[in-house]
């Protein structure tokens, strides 16, 4: 079948130039370039207001903000830190669920080509449920449609997947595998055989649902984003009366470091996007078609 392939983005991470001054869709400067244009524009306020109107020196009480400045640095950077695992933990998750189902596609194929043996209509019948599973699934997880545009020679599933795609595809390899045990073209063995391979298919199904429709904790989130502004926002306060005007940069610079950490883990939280850092899903499942025609033409 064809369909629009939405990859992550590949790059060569021995080519240390070219990843520095390279800028793509999700980089987190364009994200965050708005709101650095207005921390600069706060830095520059606090500097004028300390510096040029109040006259402030090193030696003012103000610069002793700077010691629980440092401290709450410290728990910042744990908490980030906790952010980050976290959100990749997801993401690998998630890579570990679709190679488990093209692993499961590959096995069940080879079941089926070796059960199935001459039987070449029912073969082609079950490879087109196997290649579809993964599309539909990919289409699940990504907030679009379930129902595909199908090529005319799948357009006879169509009226029959409404509802949860996935799930209901699975209920049709099921029915056809009891078909055949029915007309005994397979034994009661063979049919529990593939049965247990067919449970895999759903347990990858559930386990990607549970992460996509398990998100970060909104209160987490929304208290790590107030952290970050607070600490970015009592940094020129602490510390411009020691560095003077450099500190409208470096207080920019540090706003987007801390911001990015954070609007990273917000996008790999969710891995089935098809955003530049998701997961390639499409991908996956183009590459579990061509596994599952490679093994089906062997006979």
């Amino acid at each position: 079948m064809h369909t629009r392939v939405l990859s992550m983005r590949a790059y060569n991470n021995k080519n240390f130039l070219k990843i520095l001054v390279s800028l793509h869709k999700s980089d987190t400067i364009k994200i965050l370039f708005p709101s650095m244009c207005l921390m600069a524009l706060y830095s520059y306020g606090i500097y004028f207001v300390e510096i040029e109107y109040l006259r402030l020196s090193s030696k003012s009480i103000v610069s002793n903000v700077g010691l629980v400045h440092s401290l709450l640095g410290f728990v910042l950077s744990l908490l980030l830190v906790f952010r980050t695992n976290t959100a990749y933990d997801r993401w690998w998750e998630g890579r570990k669920l679709w190679g488990k189902l093209v692993n499961d596609s590959r096995n069940f194929a080879i079941k089926i080509n070796t059960l199935l043996g001459d039987n070449v209509k029912d073969k082609q019948q079950i490879a087109k449920y196997l290649k579809l599973f993964p599309h539909f699934l990919s289409r699940h997880l990504s907030k679009e449609s379930t129902r595909l545009v199908l090529d005319e020679d799948y357009s006879d599933l169509e009226h029959k997947l409404k509802h949860h795609s996935p799930v209901e595809l699975i209920y049709l390899l099921t029915a056809k595998l009891a078909q055949l045990k029915k007309d005994g073209k397979i034994t009661d063995n063979e049919l529990i055989y593939m049965d247990s391979q067919l449970s895999g298919f759903l347990d990858v199904c559930g386990g990607c649902e549970r992460i996509k429709n398990t998100p970060i904790p909104f209160s987490y989130s929304s208290f790590i984003k107030k952290f970050i502004v607070v600490y970015v926002l009592a940094l020129p306060v602490a510390y411009v009366v020691n560095i003077g005007y450099f500190m409208i940069p470096l207080t920019v610079f540090v706003f987007y470091v801390l911001m990015s950490l954070e609007v990273i883990a917000e996008e790999i939280e969710d891995p089935f996007n098809n955003d530049e850092n998701d997961l390639p899903t499409e991908s996956i499942a183009q590459n579990i078609e061509r596994n599952i025609d490679l093994i089906l033409n062997k006979a």
